[in-house]
C-alpha cells in the first residue's frame, strides 16, 4: 500500500491514511469525502473533477479545484453544455486546469448528457442515488487492503452512463465518485469520520 491504513494528526484524531498530513487533503477528508451529496451541480462538479483525475493523483486535482470552478462556470451543467470551440480552445490554454483535450471535450459532452438525465428523471441526484437503492452503503473495512476499486453498483452504473453518452465514467472512476459523494461510506472503522457521517436516505 502507498500509505498506512490510518494516520494520527496533530489533533490526535485517526484518519484514513490517504489523507496524510497535507492540510488541503485532511480538510477534504474531514469535511467532504463520504458526505452525502444530493445537489446536482455538486454531483456534476465531482464527475468533472474525477474525470480530470484519470491517471493523476487526487491532490493534484484538489489544488486546481478553484481554477476549475472558474473555468467551468461554477460547474453549472447548462452553461458548460453551451461551451463552443472558442471556449474549448481557451480552456486548453488555461494553466490553472489540466490541459488535456480529451478530458475537456469530455466535460462538455458530459454536461449535455447530464442535462438529458435531469430531464428524464427530474434531477441527476434521483438518478444517481437509484444505483444504491436510495441510500448510503455503509461499509466496515478495517484496512484499505479490503476496500475495492469497483463494485457491482459502479459496474452497472458505468455501463448505463456510457450508453447515455458519458465519457471518462469507467467503473473505477464511478466508484471513486460514489465514495466522494457519500453513496458509499468507505472511511475505515478506525477513522474518526466513519461513524460521524449520517447515512443518506432518499
Amino acid at each position: 500500500m502507498p500509505w498506512p491504513d490510518l494516520v494520527i494528526g496533530a489533533d490526535k484524531k485517526a484518519r484514513c491514511g490517504w489523507a496524510g498530513t497535507d492540510p488541503l487533503y485532511t480538510a477534504y477528508h474531514d469535511r467532504e469525502w463520504g458526505v452525502p451529496v444530493d445537489d446536482d451541480e455538486q454531483l456534476f462538479e465531482f464527475l468533472v473533477l474525477e474525470g480530470a483525475q484519470a491517471g493523476l493523483s487526487w491532490i493534484t486535482v484538489l489544488k486546481k479545484r478553484e481554477a476549475y470552478r472558474k473555468a467551468f462556470a461554477q460547474f453549472d451543467p447548462r452553461k458548460v453544455a453551451r461551451f463552443d470551440a472558442k471556449k474549448e480552445a481557451a480552456l486548453l490554454k488555461d494553466a490553472g486546469i489540466i490541459r488535456n483535450r480529451l478530458k475537456i471535450k469530455s466535460a462538455i459532452r458530459n454536461a449535455k448528457a447530464f442535462l438529458a438525465v435531469q430531464k428524464e428523471f427530474g434531477s441527476f441526484s434521483r438518478y444517481a442515488w437509484g444505483w444504491v437503492r436510495g441510500g448510503t452503503l455503509v461499509n466496515k473495512h478495517k484496512s484499505f487492503k479490503t476496500v475495492p476499486a469497483t463494485s457491482p453498483e459502479s459496474d452497472a452504473w458505468s455501463k448505463d452512463l456510457k450508453k447515455r453518452g458519458f465519457n471518462f465514467v469507467g467503473s473505477t472512476i464511478l466508484y471513486a465518485h460514489m465514495q466522494a459523494t457519500g453513496m458509499v461510506n468507505d472511511h475505515l472503522q478506525g477513522c474518526w469520520r466513519h461513524g460521524k457521517i449520517k447515512p443518506y436516505r432518499a
